[in-house]
């Protein structure tokens, strides 16, 4: 992470705070009013970092690659990078009191560790996933996981065997080690992606409870069981309070920090927030959209809250391409609620050049697509019981055979 922090640094996308921040409610809103990373050189005495990802330059920037090539670079990885071991850490005592857990909005639960990675391994089946966690205590941690992902999966597996879960939370992990962790992968494949995506090799060290964790400014080693205790309110993607839930309790064995660690927290429904949930779902749905016809771009909307609303970028190669990309990216994502497919003159970065080609390529009575019943985002505050909602699809290309009457004027030759 120091390494991207300084790359950011040179490229005038951080701003370093000198003077004294506090972790309740103050770090979080400054955040909120930039996409740059914020480094807090005193907030409650500690170093700490904010909107490491906050913008798709910055997600790039780490990639090495330009904005609008990494949808296409990361739609083309393999997962097969090289898992490296780099033998073990020894822990301390645990007491999460030392770190810098932040209260984000006046009606959360408490304080809430919003960037930490749980690595965990089950019969030889391991997984990284990013997970909400509230502080209960100093040395219990209750995470929010959701029901069917595969961290709530291998913690079913251990408990109907009698056991617990061995995790790893790591905290102040290099971007790319985030942003595969928030990926959806081959089960299993959340490090080689790590590895892919860095050049092709990571290494890790292993803890006392057999978990592999990679470099990270604070580890933190436990085990998740049977205790369960009340996670909520919370805000999440949208912006709004998540409902209250009884979740499970993640209890901290052992704790390692760099000397003077670095650390990383997220805005709830902040910018970096909706660059993590949503552009792991880009590729997805740029291999979908693939299928059916060509594509060069897709951008999940900041003003979609990351996850909700995307615009897809195709090369027409029929008249009904457009309306089949529609069905394309929604079966890639099926969070997804509205999205919207333009023509390759139309940036699909840009909300005010999408909104063009809504009002003079788009006829609603023929270029729009509704589908009821179908399941949506259980964090949409419209969602319909459990979780069914209402999804719309919009073609806003040019209709084939008569491009020249869409030309754009233009200085340029």
């Amino acid at each position: 992470m120091r390494t991207c922090i300084d790359l950011m640094r040179s490229r005038g996308l951080v701003i370093d705070i000198h003077e004294p921040v506090s972790s309740e409610y103050e770090a979080p809103k400054r955040s909120f009013g930039t996409d740059k990373l914020l480094f807090f050189h005193n907030l409650d005495g500690k170093k700490a970092v904010m909107n490491v990802t906050a913008s798709r330059e910055s997600l790039a920037l780490a990639l090495g690659v330009s904005s609008e090539k990494m949808v296409p670079h990361l739609a083309s990885c393999r997962y097969d990078g090289r898992v490296v071991e780099d033998g073990t850490i020894t822990c301390s005592a645990p007491d999460l009191d030392q770190i810098p857990i932040m209260k984000h909005y006046p009606l959360d639960a408490g304080r809430y560790l919003c960037a930490g990675v749980v690595f965990s391994q089950y019969n030889g089946v391991e997984n990284a996933s990013v997970h909400r966690m509230l502080q209960y205590g100093k040395d219990k941690l209750v995470a929010r996981l959701v029901e069917g992902r595969h961290t709530h999966t291998l913690l079913k597996q251990a408990l109907a065997d009698g056991k617990e879960l061995p995790v790893a939370i790591a905290i102040g992990l290099h971007p790319l080690v985030m942003f595969a962790s928030c990926s959806r992968v081959p089960v299993g494949m959340e490090l080689p992606f790590a590895a892919e995506l860095l050049g092709g090799e990571i290494r890790v060290k292993t803890l006392s409870n057999g978990v592999r964790v990679p470099e990270a400014e604070i580890i933190l080693e436990g085990f998740a069981g049977a205790e369960t205790a009340q996670e909520g309110p919370f805000v999440d993607i949208t912006g709004t309070y998540d409902p209250v839930r009884i979740q499970p309790v993640i209890r901290i064995t052992g704790m390692y920090m760099k000397p003077d660690p670095i650390y990383h927290g997220i805005l709830p429904g902040g910018d970096e927030h909706k660059i993590l949930m949503g552009a792991p779902y880009e590729p997805l749905i740029y291999k979908a959209v693939a299928g059916v016809t060509g594509v060069t771009d897709v951008v999940l909307t900041k003003g979609g809250c990351g996850y909700l609303h995307g615009v897809v970028q195709i090369k027409k190669r029929t008249q009904g391409d457009g309306k089949n990309a529609i069905l394309a990216a929604f079966a890639a994502h099926t969070s997804l609620k509205h999205v919207v497919i333009v023509d390759g003159d139309i940036n699909p970065s840009d909300p005010l050049d999408v909104e063009y080609a809504l009002a003079t390529r788009v006829r609603a009575d023929i270029d729009t697509i509704i589908i009821p019943g179908i399941r949506g985002s259980s964090l949409d505050p419209t969602r319909i019981g459990d979780g069914l909602n209402v999804k719309m699809g919009i073609d806003a290309t040019m209709e084939m055979g008569r491009e020249d009457e869409f030309i754009r004027a233009s200085w340029e030759a």
